[in-house]
């Protein structure tokens, strides 16, 4: 099991999704979780990767968090378990995610979305650790998760809700196949590899399963911007020339292949559009933004056109070739480069507590949430033993 340094890691990130989660109950989706879901769980589930600031993989190119704790909360609920056994079952749950989805292949990346198709194994190994499921049990629970995995990427071609429902729906999945293996279902066991399993469906080259070494829990990402993760390196990098002075006029991001397909949007709509272009990020960063929530609404939108336009955006090679290891970019503006491997929040350049600290606060006043309110959570989180504790707050703010 884990030791307590990696369950205090795992409390850091267990505060960076109550961030997300509270920054995102003024939003859209949040509207239609309260009218859907009886279960404030269910709704927490709903809300964990709207504003795109939610803990990030980088090999497994997938977001554990907004997976595993609604699900650790909900086994919680069912077993009255402190908080140590929350944390040992999440940290468990965040290394089947992230073992499984990096797996996956560049195939796979391209069609389907990870933080989906892996995120019931990361539900289903958090909540069969803490309902103390045996071996039999939990191969099962995670064999079932698997056969039942999907979720499209083709929502992004629209201005639709569907990829936080992607998020809740492996939530649901893997707590759903730890209870039924609990009472007593059976999965394949080879689920994976198996001649007409999800490798054979959904890969061309899998690679192998790396489970050796330290909890992949420590290579996690935090995200201090409100922007798709392939777009912060840039965001990084415009910032340092913005220090320098030099963010002004025509800019020029270079960077690896992904960040392009996802991420070369020069004209966004709406404000999910906006989380995904790289020309805005960086117009936000020259306008003198933050990239924060408020720097990618239909009002920044409009503000920032200007800038988008004087932003350009082209595929290094070099850059590409380090990816999806290390997330990099290359900024030009003004006679000045400023070239990143690796991204603030990244665990070369980690964020400690005092950075999620103020993340909670900055998301929770975003989502309205009052001083009072913002105490009560922290305390909870950080200087509490019970997560019953934590769902009773969840209730009162959601």
């Amino acid at each position: 099991m884990p030791d307590a340094a990696v369950c205090a890691r795992a409390l850091l990130h267990l505060l960076d999704w109550l961030a997300c989660v509270v920054g995102a109950r003024q939003t859209a989706v949040a509207d239609v979780a309260r009218r859907a879901e009886t279960d404030v769980l269910a709704r927490a589930a709903l809300l964990g990767s709207v504003l795109e600031m939610d803990d990030v993989h980088r090999t497994g190119r997938l977001h554990p968090g907004p997976v595993i704790w609604p699900a650790a909360l909900s086994a919680a609920r069912d077993t009255g378990c402190n908080m140590v056994a929350l944390l040992e079952g999440a940290v468990r749950g965040y290394e089947a995610m992230i073992a499984i989805g990096a797996s996956f292949d560049a195939y796979h990346y391209a069609h389907w979305h990870n933080t989906s198709t892996a995120g019931g194994f990361g539900a289903a190994a958090t909540a069969a650790t803490i309902l103390a499921l045996d071996d039999v049990a939990l191969v099962s629970a995670l064999g079932n998760a698997g056969s039942i995995a999907g979720g499209l990427w083709h929502m992004r071609h629209d201005d639709v809700m569907t990829k936080p429902m992607h998020v809740a729906h492996a939530v649901h999945c893997g707590l759903w196949q730890a209870r039924l293996a609990r009472a007593g279902l059976t999965g394949p066991a080879r689920i994976l590899e198996g001649e007409q399993g999800l490798y054979a469906a959904m890969t061309k080259a899998p690679m192998p399963l790396s489970l050796a070494g330290n909890w992949h829990i420590a290579e996690v990402s935090f995200k201090p911007w409100a922007a798709c993760r392939h777009a912060h390196p840039a965001i990084d990098a415009a910032l340092a020339l913005r220090s320098m002075g030099a963010l002004a006029g025509a800019v020029h991001v270079e960077t690896y292949g992904d960040a392009i397909r996802f991420c070369d949007r020069p004209d966004p709509v709406t404000e999910l559009d906006a989380k995904f272009s790289l020309q805005h990020a960086v117009a936000v960063i020259a306008g003198g933004g933050t990239a924060g929530p408020e720097d990618f609404t239909v009002d920044a939108i409009a503000r920032h056109a200007a800038g988008r336009a004087a932003v350009s955006v082209a595929l290094a090679d070099a850059i590409d070739a380090r990816y999806p290891a290390h997330y990099g970019a290359r900024v030009t503006a003004s006679g000045q480069t400023v070239e990143l491997a690796d991204t603030l929040g990244d665990p070369e350049r980690p964020l400690d507590e005092a950075g999620i600290r103020g993340k909670f606060a900055e998301l929770a006043a975003w989502g309205g949430l009052d001083d009072a309110a913002l105490a009560r959570g922290t305390a909870v989180v950080l200087a509490g033993d019970d997560p019953a504790a934590l769902v009773t707050w969840l209730e009162e703010v959601l």
